[in-house]
Formats: structure tokens, sequence, C-alpha cells
């Protein structure tokens, strides 16, 4: 007998994941392009999963997160799941420098497990206990905030206490202090950011600057060699900015109208393909001339090749982020409060900056990171300026029934 879950996934919605599972942001790469290994393990009846019935979630929308006996006091422990390499790891691969560094200074151990592949494998993994109210048997997770805003609504995380927090209050960088799914950071905390920019091959443009979504989508010198990106947040949300309006606030009506601005690019031909990360190669060959990218990968591209160029928009760009998580019933929470305010010490989120190579959410990373790595430290797609920052912009939350209509017309376009 089918239960009431609320908040289930259309088909739309499942396609739109699956892209970007084998290609998208849930491939994007962590460092070393190894974010989505183990992801051919993930089958149409596993993503299936996620909107089956049967289990009802353990909290109404709205209502406080389930919590449990803190043990934190008698344990001094913290099973701690992450993306694959999205840690600081020493030269000889077998430590991590920086968890080590908080086992020493609290005598928490740590139990670090690199067993999150993708968004969405990783909640069919989780999703049946959440739901029934048990232990996932972690008590810190890191996950995109499409999915944060997700668990949080189900009530399937618990409430964060400000005064473990110290150094994450008063050290997060503005830009992530107030995303319309968890406003003020009442439930979590920024990993890292992803920013969507525009990369253009300086070879492939004979010198020419691309700085525009108008550039890209009439500049007759990239026609059939422009690429913009399979993730519908990414894609529409720039055209949105190009267009004058704002991701974080717009109509049925404007989406529809950045829709048609792209179908527009696909009919002329201007649009070579809509890509997921699998744009870097095309890019770094010169087969795509521009493109819309993420920022991690253009540092990356950027040390193999110097004809690799971004920029950013003058109306802006996109950015989300990976986001740290207590799940309900986790029996360490202030245990793992500790950790993620130890990960807003400057110090140390510069030996974190200077590994994984995306943005720092942490206020005043700087002059540590400049230590380590001059260069890195003065890259603003890892330490945001005054100026870089003041032009990012979210995309929305969107309601279940919106979501469904705008994948279902993103999809339509890309040929999906």
């Amino acid at each position: 007998m089918e239960q009431f879950e609320p908040d289930r996934l259309s088909a739309a919605q499942l396609a739109a994941m699956r892209r970007s599972i084998t290609g998208g942001r849930g491939a994007l790469t962590r460092r070393s392009l190894l974010r989505a290994s183990g992801v051919g393990a993930l089958t149409l009846g596993g993503l299936a999963s996620l909107s089956a019935c049967g289990i009802p979630p353990a909290k109404r929308a709205g209502e406080a997160s389930a919590a449990s006996e803190d043990r934190s006091d008698q344990e001094k422990e913290i099973d701690f799941s992450n993306w694959t390499e999205y840690m600081d790891t020493s030269e000889d691969e077998k430590t991590h420098p920086t968890l080590d560094e908080f086992t020493k200074r609290t005598g928490i151990k740590v139990k670090y497990t690199e067993d999150i592949n993708d968004n969405v494998e990783f909640f069919g993994k989780v999703r049946p206990q959440l739901a029934a109210g048990q232990d996932t048997g972690r008590d810190l997770i890191v996950v995109t905030d499409w999915l944060a805003a997700r668990i949080i609504r189900l009530g399937w995380a618990q409430k964060l206490d400000p005064s473990h927090l110290p150094h994450a209050y008063a050290n997060l960088i503005p830009q992530f202090r107030n995303p319309d799914w968890d406003p003020g950071r009442a439930y979590s905390y920024p990993w890292t950011g992803i920013d969507t920019v525009i990369a253009y091959n300086a070879k492939a443009t004979d010198g020419k600057k691309v700085d525009s979504v108008t550039q890209l989508l009439d500049d007759p010198s990239l026609k059939g060699r422009v690429g913009f990106l399979t993730e519908m947040r990414d894609s529409v949300g720039m055209t949105l900015l190009d267009q004058g309006k704002d991701p974080a606030n717009f109509t049925t009506a404007d989406f529809d109208s950045a829709i048609g601005r792209l179908q527009k690019g696909v009919d002329s031909k201007q649009i070579r393909r809509f890509t997921g990360n699998d744009y870097t190669a095309d890019l770094d060959k010169g087969d795509l001339a521009a493109c819309l990218a993420w920022a991690g990968d253009v540092i990356q591209l950027q040390a193999g090749n110097p004809d690799i160029k971004y920029a950013i928009p003058a109306p802006g760009y996109i950015t989300s982020s990976d986001n740290l998580l207590v799940p309900a019933h986790a029996r360490h929470k202030a245990n793992a409060e500790k950790l993620i305010d130890f990960y807003y010490e400057p110090p140390i989120a510069a030996q974190l900056a200077a590994f994984i190579s995306y943005v720092c959410p942490v206020e005043g990373v700087k002059e540590d990171l400049a230590k380590i790595d001059p260069a890195l430290a003065d890259n603003p797609l890892i330490i945001p300026d005054k100026a870089m920052a003041a032009k990012a912009r979210a995309f929305r939350s969107l309601s279940s029934e919106e979501e469904t209509a705008y994948e279902e017309k993103f999809a339509k376009l890309i040929g999906a």
C-alpha cells in the first residue's frame, strides 16, 4: 500500500539527476577528476528509489529536525563522510594532515570515509535510515546545496548550536551566509563553493576575450564552437543574469524567456552542444572556443594550458556550494560541530583550499594561503575579491512543481 511522502521526484527531476551524475555537477571533479568514480553502479532502479514510497519522512516539512542522545562527552569520535579527493592529503597519501591536527588538539578521533561519489547515489544509501528515524552511522556529511535543501526540508538534519561554532559564525564569507533554503545557516555550513564562469581558449578565439552570455550566443566568430552546461540552474541562471533578471527572484515567464534565448542559439547552430564536465577536453583542444565552465575545472586546465582564460560577466555569475550537515539521529553532534568550526579557522582553511582548489568560504584566509602558495592566494576563483564576490548570485530554490516543469522545458531544449 502506498504511503504518503512529500517532495517526490518526478520523471523530469530524475532525468536531470542522471545527466548530473554522468557528466554534470554530479560528476564535477574534486581536484583530480575523480568525483564520479563508482557511479556506474547506480542503476535506473537506484534512481527510482529516491522517489519511491513506503517509508514516511522522519518529520514533515517545517518541523524541527530529529535528534538523538548526544554521546560526544563519552565517545571522542566522529564518523565523517565526504567526496573523493575533497580533503588535504599527505605526500605519501596515507594521512590527512588537518584531520590529524584536529585529533591532536581535541582528542577526538575521526573515521573519515570517501563514500560520496554523487549526491543521488549517496541519498539513496542513507535515505532508508533517515526516513525510518534511525542513525545513519554518520555524524557529518557533505552534500550539494539542492540535496542539503531537501534533507533540511524533510527534517533529516539536526539544527546546529551556534555556541559551538564561533569561528564558523564569524568567518563565513557573506556570499554564502543566507541561502534561501537555510537562512542564517541554522543547519549547514559550506565545505566549499562552486562557481560558474565563462571560459575560453584564447588560441581558438584568436586572442579575443569572451566575457558575456550575449557574446556566446551572438558572436559570429564563435558559431558552432560554443558550449553550455547540461545543468539547468547553471545555463538558465547565467542566461537570466544576461537578460537582466535575478536568478534568486524570477518568474516562470522569465524562465521561459531564458529558454527561448537559448533555443535561438540551438536553432542557429551557434551552440555546438550542451555538456557535462566533458567540456574540459574540448576546451583544452580548442574544439570549443568558449563555454560556461566550473571554476575548479578552469584552475586545473590553466595549470597545463596557458591559453585557457576565464571571465566574470558584468551582470554576475551563478554560485552554489557543497555543505556540511549533521544527519538526524547522529550520535556525536557536538563533536561534529567542533570539526565544522575547526575548518573555519583561517590557517586550517588555507591548508584545505591549497589542496582542493575550489572556492574557500572562509574569511581572512588569504594571508595563510599565501604562505603555502602565493598564486593560489591571489586567485579570485579560490578567494573571491570584493568585486567578484559582489557578482555572486544563487539560483533560487524551486518547488517540486516548478522543478518538474522547468526540467521538462530544459530537457526539451537540450534534446535529453
